[in-house]
């Protein structure tokens, strides 16, 4: 406001920075990095003196919890899994694109980006495999999903509506569908208390409670990387292990896994 700069001090900062650090910490913190740009610059051109009251380190560090800590407490908002079937029932009274992309995404635990930018070269429909390059990989590494029958369903219905190189096009075809879509749906199914993101736990809290796959195909199908001894045993892409259990998710979410007997798996 009209407070010049040479008066600004540390309860200035601290004022604008307490309502926000924990709830919105990204955002916090790149404002205090610009505040003490702005002020390293006052000083240089002479128009304050001293210590900069906007410093990270020696100086708020002492006030705030790092965003790292933070970031750590912080989950993704997830669907139970025993409410997903119902879920889908409700996205599939839906005609539109963003519905069928988001059916896919849960078929598939795959995440908004992987999803929203899937091509039809990228799937076999021969052999039910939609294999993500690595550049679109959050991993950096190519990932192959097996497709269950209802996700092959969505590719053919999505094929029929019309031409786009992208799976789930946006208003313009030759561009895919926007990543705010996802949220937007979501608000429309009056279900902003979930996220996206959070449907892939909903699958792995499924897998982990409700089936006797190992740990290594789950988190293979999760996309999951894994360093140490476990990464060289998991080399393999242990393909029709993970095919048998996203058939058997999208058997769960089509409502057939109610009633669930464990799978033993060798």
């Amino acid at each position: 406001g009209s407070l010049d700069v040479s008066e600004i001090r540390i309860n200035h900062i601290t004022d604008i920075l307490d309502p926000i650090w924990a709830e919105k910490v990204e955002t916090a913190s790149r404002l205090r990095g610009r505040i003490e740009a702005v002020l390293n610059w006052a000083k240089v051109r002479g128009h304050r003196d001293g210590e900069n009251p906007a410093a990270w380190r020696g100086n708020l560090s002492m006030v705030y919890s790092p965003k790292s800590a933070i970031r750590k407490v912080q989950h993704h908002p997830a669907l139970p899994y025993v409410d997903i079937a119902d879920f889908v029932s409700h996205l599939r009274d839906r005609d539109s694109v963003s519905a069928k992309a988001l059916e896919f995404l849960i078929l598939s635990a795959g995440r908004t980006g992987e999803t929203i930018g899937a091509t039809y070269t990228e799937i076999n429909r021969d052999t039910a495999l939609w294999t993500i390059p690595a550049s679109r990989m959050k991993s950096g590494v190519q990932h192959v999903v097996p497709l269950s029958k209802r996700a092959l369903q969505i590719i053919e219905e999505m094929d029929r509506q019309g031409s786009s190189p992208f799976v789930f096009p946006g208003a313009n075809p030759q561009l895919s569908m926007s990543n705010m879509a996802f949220l937007q749906l979501l608000k429309r199914m009056g279900r902003p208390d979930i996220t996206v993101h959070g449907f892939r736990s909903s699958f792995r809290d499924w897998a982990a409670d409700l089936t006797e796959y190992s740990n290594q195909v789950i988190e293979k199908a999760l996309a999951h990387t894994v360093g140490g001894v476990e990464a060289a045993y998991r080399r393999g892409d242990l393909l029709e292990k993970r095919r048998r259990l996203m058939d058997d998710w999208a058997d769960y979410v089509d409502g057939e896994g109610s009633v669930i007997q464990l799978r033993k798996v060798s």
